[in-house]
């Protein structure tokens, strides 16, 4: 699963990106509610996959179920941004175009 594109972009191979974040294993570095919530990530990003009762559990000893719900809104906010952004051929890490939108005709 590709984890950012724009560093994929910006010339990273893909194990690359996967190397310097992680495998989110026993050996990641990260705090282990992080880690909970990148996998949670993880499961909303990709297409068809549902939160299985591991992942449920994980959830669960770092966050309460309105933690968890918030969570899962703002991820779900940021993972559609990034869809709509991507649609309209809307590069944020090198775009410094003119005011149109890309991808829009004028007067849309």
């Amino acid at each position: 699963m590709a984890r950012s594109a724009s560093l994929v972009r910006k010339g990273l191979t893909e194990a690359e990106v996967q190397r310097a974040l992680g495998d989110l294993d026993e050996h990641c570095p990260l705090d282990p509610a992080v880690k909970a919530a990148l996998r949670l990530s993880d499961v909303l990003v990709a297409p068809g996959a549902t939160i299985d009762e591991s992942l449920a559990a994980e959830l669960r000893q770092h966050y309460d179920d309105t933690q968890i719900l918030e969570l899962g809104a703002a991820l779900a906010v940021g993972s559609g941004w990034q869809r709509m952004i991507e649609a309209f051929g809307i590069r944020p890490d090198s775009w410094v175009g003119p005011s149109q939108t890309p991808g829009v005709a004028a007067g849309s």
